[in-house]
Protein backbone atom coordinates (compact mmCIF):
# COMPACT_ATOMS: atom_id res chain seq x y z
CA UNK A 1 0.00 0.00 0.00
CA UNK A 2 1.15 3.27 -0.80
CA UNK A 3 2.63 5.19 2.44
CA UNK A 4 0.21 8.11 2.46
CA UNK A 5 -2.67 5.75 1.90
CA UNK A 6 -1.00 3.87 5.74
CA UNK A 7 -0.94 7.44 6.93
CA UNK A 8 -4.53 8.19 6.31
CA UNK A 9 -5.94 5.23 7.75
CA UNK A 10 -4.26 5.92 11.02
CA UNK A 11 -6.64 8.82 11.29
CA UNK A 12 -9.57 8.07 12.95
CA UNK A 13 -9.47 9.04 17.19
CA UNK A 14 -6.15 10.79 16.11
CA UNK A 15 -4.74 14.41 15.85
CA UNK A 16 -5.14 15.64 11.71
CA UNK A 17 -2.57 17.50 11.24
CA UNK A 18 -3.00 19.19 9.20
CA UNK A 19 -5.60 16.93 7.03
CA UNK A 20 -5.42 15.12 3.70
CA UNK A 21 -6.47 16.00 0.47
CA UNK A 22 -8.01 14.26 -2.80
CA UNK A 23 -7.97 16.67 -5.70
CA UNK A 24 -8.14 16.86 -9.60
CA UNK A 25 -9.99 17.36 -12.45
CA UNK A 26 -13.12 16.04 -12.94
CA UNK A 27 -12.84 13.69 -15.68
CA UNK A 28 -9.38 13.38 -17.97
CA UNK A 29 -10.15 15.57 -20.92
CA UNK A 30 -6.80 14.49 -23.18
CA UNK A 31 -3.56 13.29 -22.56
CA UNK A 32 -1.45 15.92 -20.71
CA UNK A 33 -4.29 18.03 -18.74
CA UNK A 34 -4.19 15.35 -15.80
CA UNK A 35 0.13 15.58 -15.36
CA UNK A 36 -0.21 19.30 -15.25
CA UNK A 37 -2.58 19.33 -12.25
CA UNK A 38 -0.65 16.21 -10.52
CA UNK A 39 2.12 18.06 -10.90
CA UNK A 40 0.50 21.23 -9.73
CA UNK A 41 -1.05 20.09 -6.71
CA UNK A 42 1.74 17.68 -5.92
CA UNK A 43 4.07 20.79 -5.66
CA UNK A 44 1.57 22.76 -3.45
CA UNK A 45 0.82 19.55 -0.90
CA UNK A 46 4.73 18.59 -0.61
CA UNK A 47 5.63 22.63 0.76
CA UNK A 48 2.41 22.38 2.82
CA UNK A 49 2.84 18.75 3.94
CA UNK A 50 -0.38 17.39 3.34
CA UNK A 51 -1.17 13.90 2.49
CA UNK A 52 -2.27 14.05 -1.25
CA UNK A 53 -4.64 11.46 -3.49
CA UNK A 54 -5.17 12.23 -7.38
CA UNK A 55 -8.38 11.78 -8.33
CA UNK A 56 -10.04 11.67 -11.58
CA UNK A 57 -12.25 9.97 -13.17
CA UNK A 58 -11.50 8.04 -16.71
CA UNK A 59 -15.02 7.96 -17.92
CA UNK A 60 -18.26 9.64 -16.83
CA UNK A 61 -20.90 7.15 -15.98
CA UNK A 62 -23.87 8.88 -15.02
CA UNK A 63 -24.71 12.12 -17.17
CA UNK A 64 -28.08 13.80 -17.43
CA UNK A 65 -27.48 14.02 -21.53
CA UNK A 66 -26.68 11.44 -24.12
CA UNK A 67 -24.39 14.16 -25.39
CA UNK A 68 -22.42 15.05 -22.39
CA UNK A 69 -18.62 14.44 -22.55
CA UNK A 70 -17.88 10.94 -21.12
CA UNK A 71 -14.07 10.31 -21.88
CA UNK A 72 -11.27 9.66 -24.10
CA UNK A 73 -11.59 5.72 -23.58
CA UNK A 74 -11.38 3.98 -20.88
CA UNK A 75 -8.29 2.03 -21.39
CA UNK A 76 -6.16 4.83 -22.44
CA UNK A 77 -7.49 7.01 -19.69
CA UNK A 78 -6.78 4.06 -16.93
CA UNK A 79 -3.60 3.85 -18.23
CA UNK A 80 -3.05 7.92 -17.66
CA UNK A 81 -4.16 7.19 -14.23
CA UNK A 82 -1.61 4.46 -13.87
CA UNK A 83 1.30 6.44 -15.52
CA UNK A 84 0.70 9.89 -13.50
CA UNK A 85 0.65 7.81 -10.06
CA UNK A 86 3.86 6.85 -11.09
CA UNK A 87 5.57 9.94 -12.06
CA UNK A 88 4.56 11.67 -9.43
CA UNK A 89 4.73 9.05 -6.90
CA UNK A 90 1.33 9.83 -5.96
CA UNK A 91 -2.16 7.55 -4.69
CA UNK A 92 -4.54 8.18 -7.30
CA UNK A 93 -8.21 7.80 -7.34
CA UNK A 94 -10.97 6.68 -9.60
CA UNK A 95 -14.43 5.68 -9.57
CA UNK A 96 -16.03 2.69 -10.63
CA UNK A 97 -19.71 1.40 -11.46
CA UNK A 98 -19.84 -1.85 -11.46
CA UNK A 99 -17.32 -5.11 -10.86
CA UNK A 100 -15.92 -5.67 -13.59
CA UNK A 101 -14.59 -2.18 -13.51
CA UNK A 102 -13.32 -2.71 -9.98
CA UNK A 103 -11.46 -5.10 -11.92
CA UNK A 104 -10.34 -3.18 -14.44
CA UNK A 105 -9.30 0.11 -12.52
CA UNK A 106 -7.68 -2.10 -9.73
CA UNK A 107 -4.07 -2.57 -11.32
CA UNK A 108 -3.72 1.52 -12.07
CA UNK A 109 -5.20 3.16 -9.32
CA UNK A 110 -4.76 3.03 -5.33
CA UNK A 111 -7.97 4.05 -4.43
CA UNK A 112 -11.50 2.63 -5.73
CA UNK A 113 -14.06 5.24 -5.07
CA UNK A 114 -17.76 4.16 -5.19
CA UNK A 115 -20.25 6.80 -6.22
CA UNK A 116 -22.74 8.16 -4.19
CA UNK A 117 -25.89 7.20 -6.84
CA UNK A 118 -24.20 3.40 -5.82
CA UNK A 119 -23.19 3.53 -2.16
CA UNK A 120 -25.83 0.57 -1.47
CA UNK A 121 -25.11 -1.64 -4.26
CA UNK A 122 -23.53 -4.70 -2.37
CA UNK A 123 -21.83 -6.58 -5.60
CA UNK A 124 -20.17 -3.55 -6.25
CA UNK A 125 -18.78 -2.68 -2.79
CA UNK A 126 -17.62 -5.90 -2.00
CA UNK A 127 -15.78 -6.56 -5.83
CA UNK A 128 -14.07 -3.02 -4.69
CA UNK A 129 -13.55 -4.51 -0.94
CA UNK A 130 -11.85 -7.89 -2.76
CA UNK A 131 -9.32 -5.81 -5.03
CA UNK A 132 -7.58 -5.35 -2.01
CA UNK A 133 -7.03 -1.41 -3.15
CA UNK A 134 -8.79 1.53 -0.47
CA UNK A 135 -11.75 1.99 -0.89
CA UNK A 136 -13.84 5.12 -0.63
CA UNK A 137 -17.61 5.01 -0.24
CA UNK A 138 -19.60 8.47 -1.25
CA UNK A 139 -22.23 9.03 1.15
CA UNK A 140 -25.36 9.24 -1.10
CA UNK A 141 -27.42 12.29 -1.38
CA UNK A 142 -30.81 10.11 0.03
CA UNK A 143 -28.91 8.62 3.39
CA UNK A 144 -28.45 9.52 6.23
CA UNK A 145 -24.82 9.63 7.86
CA UNK A 146 -26.48 6.66 10.44
CA UNK A 147 -26.76 4.49 7.28
CA UNK A 148 -23.29 4.63 5.88
CA UNK A 149 -22.26 1.85 8.67
CA UNK A 150 -23.96 -0.64 6.36
CA UNK A 151 -22.10 0.45 3.21
CA UNK A 152 -18.78 0.36 5.59
CA UNK A 153 -20.02 -3.34 6.76
CA UNK A 154 -20.46 -4.86 3.20
CA UNK A 155 -16.80 -3.76 1.90
CA UNK A 156 -15.04 -4.94 5.68
CA UNK A 157 -17.54 -8.27 4.85
CA UNK A 158 -14.76 -8.33 1.80
CA UNK A 159 -11.65 -8.58 3.91
CA UNK A 160 -11.10 -5.24 3.44
CA UNK A 161 -10.44 -3.06 6.13
CA UNK A 162 -9.14 -0.05 4.57
CA UNK A 163 -12.23 2.31 3.90
CA UNK A 164 -12.95 5.87 4.11
CA UNK A 165 -16.33 7.66 3.43
CA UNK A 166 -17.20 10.97 2.13
CA UNK A 167 -19.76 13.30 2.36
CA UNK A 168 -20.94 15.05 -0.42
CA UNK A 169 -24.48 16.81 0.83
CA UNK A 170 -28.04 15.82 1.06
CA UNK A 171 -30.99 16.45 -1.53
CA UNK A 172 -33.01 19.21 -0.16
CA UNK A 173 -35.46 19.57 -3.02
CA UNK A 174 -34.96 18.63 -6.50
CA UNK A 175 -31.91 21.31 -7.37
CA UNK A 176 -29.89 21.59 -4.18
CA UNK A 177 -28.16 20.09 -1.33
CA UNK A 178 -27.16 20.63 2.13
CA UNK A 179 -24.83 19.45 4.36
CA UNK A 180 -25.16 18.03 7.47
CA UNK A 181 -21.97 18.52 9.68
CA UNK A 182 -23.30 16.66 12.58
CA UNK A 183 -22.69 13.24 9.99
CA UNK A 184 -18.72 13.87 10.14
CA UNK A 185 -18.68 13.07 13.43
CA UNK A 186 -21.10 10.46 13.18
CA UNK A 187 -19.47 9.05 10.80
CA UNK A 188 -15.83 8.97 11.91
CA UNK A 189 -17.64 6.89 15.13
CA UNK A 190 -17.69 4.20 12.60
CA UNK A 191 -14.00 3.78 12.40
CA UNK A 192 -12.89 5.23 9.22
CA UNK A 193 -11.86 8.56 8.01
CA UNK A 194 -14.17 11.30 6.88
CA UNK A 195 -14.01 13.41 3.78
CA UNK A 196 -15.86 16.63 2.77
CA UNK A 197 -16.57 16.83 -0.71
CA UNK A 198 -15.82 20.46 -1.11
CA UNK A 199 -17.02 20.82 -4.43
CA UNK A 200 -19.79 18.57 -5.05
CA UNK A 201 -21.85 19.67 -1.96
CA UNK A 202 -21.80 22.83 -3.63
CA UNK A 203 -23.43 21.35 -6.66
CA UNK A 204 -27.02 22.72 -8.39
CA UNK A 205 -28.35 19.20 -9.64
CA UNK A 206 -30.60 18.54 -11.99
CA UNK A 207 -31.27 22.22 -13.69
CA UNK A 208 -33.40 22.53 -17.07
CA UNK A 209 -30.62 22.46 -19.17
CA UNK A 210 -29.45 19.00 -18.41
CA UNK A 211 -25.79 20.76 -16.78
CA UNK A 212 -25.51 20.81 -13.46
CA UNK A 213 -25.00 24.22 -11.83
CA UNK A 214 -22.80 25.46 -8.61
CA UNK A 215 -22.32 28.20 -6.05
CA UNK A 216 -18.19 27.97 -6.58
CA UNK A 217 -18.27 30.91 -4.39
CA UNK A 218 -18.76 29.12 -1.36
CA UNK A 219 -15.92 26.77 -1.90
CA UNK A 220 -14.00 28.96 0.97
CA UNK A 221 -17.01 29.03 3.54
CA UNK A 222 -17.83 24.71 2.88
CA UNK A 223 -14.13 24.34 3.55
CA UNK A 224 -13.67 26.11 6.26
CA UNK A 225 -16.80 24.75 7.82
CA UNK A 226 -15.85 21.30 7.56
CA UNK A 227 -12.00 21.74 8.75
CA UNK A 228 -13.47 23.21 12.09
CA UNK A 229 -15.99 20.37 12.70
CA UNK A 230 -13.09 17.91 12.42
CA UNK A 231 -13.24 16.44 8.60
CA UNK A 232 -9.96 14.07 8.09
CA UNK A 233 -9.73 15.01 4.17
CA UNK A 234 -10.94 17.18 1.92
CA UNK A 235 -11.99 15.99 -1.42
CA UNK A 236 -11.89 19.08 -4.25
CA UNK A 237 -12.59 18.94 -7.55
CA UNK A 238 -9.73 21.95 -9.68
CA UNK A 239 -9.13 23.01 -12.96
CA UNK A 240 -6.91 25.70 -14.56
CA UNK A 241 -9.65 27.24 -16.34
CA UNK A 242 -13.17 25.86 -14.69
CA UNK A 243 -15.50 27.54 -17.46
CA UNK A 244 -14.08 25.29 -20.36
CA UNK A 245 -14.19 21.97 -18.15
CA UNK A 246 -15.61 19.37 -19.97
CA UNK A 247 -17.74 17.90 -16.67
CA UNK A 248 -18.92 19.60 -13.68
CA UNK A 249 -17.13 23.21 -14.29
CA UNK A 250 -19.82 24.92 -12.09
CA UNK A 251 -18.86 23.76 -9.13
CA UNK A 252 -14.68 23.58 -9.42
CA UNK A 253 -12.29 25.77 -7.80
CA UNK A 254 -10.10 26.94 -10.16
CA UNK A 255 -6.23 25.62 -9.80
CA UNK A 256 -4.46 28.99 -9.07
CA UNK A 257 -6.76 29.62 -5.73
CA UNK A 258 -5.85 26.08 -4.12
CA UNK A 259 -2.75 27.01 -2.64
CA UNK A 260 -4.12 30.32 -0.50
CA UNK A 261 -7.11 27.94 0.48
CA UNK A 262 -4.99 25.15 1.54
CA UNK A 263 -2.53 27.42 3.65
CA UNK A 264 -6.06 29.00 5.26
CA UNK A 265 -7.36 25.70 6.45
CA UNK A 266 -3.86 24.74 7.51
CA UNK A 267 -4.59 27.69 10.05
CA UNK A 268 -8.11 27.04 10.83
CA UNK A 269 -7.17 23.16 11.90
CA UNK A 270 -4.41 24.37 14.09
CA UNK A 271 -6.61 26.74 16.09
CA UNK A 272 -9.41 24.19 16.83
CA UNK A 273 -6.50 21.55 17.57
Amino acid sequence: MHHTIERIMGLPGKKKTPFFLIAGPCVLEDDQMGFEIAARICEITSRLDIPYIFKASYKKANRSRIDSFTGIGDLKAIGILGDIGKKYDVPVLTDIHNEKEAELAAPFVDVLQIPAFLCRQTELLMAAGKTGKAVNIKKGQFLSPGAMRFAIDKVRASGNKNIFVTERGTSFGYADLVVDFRGIPEMQGFGAPVVLDITHSLQRPNQDTGVSGGLPHLIGTMAKAGIAAGADGLFIETHPQPERAKSDGANMLRLDKLEELLSMLIRIRRAVQ
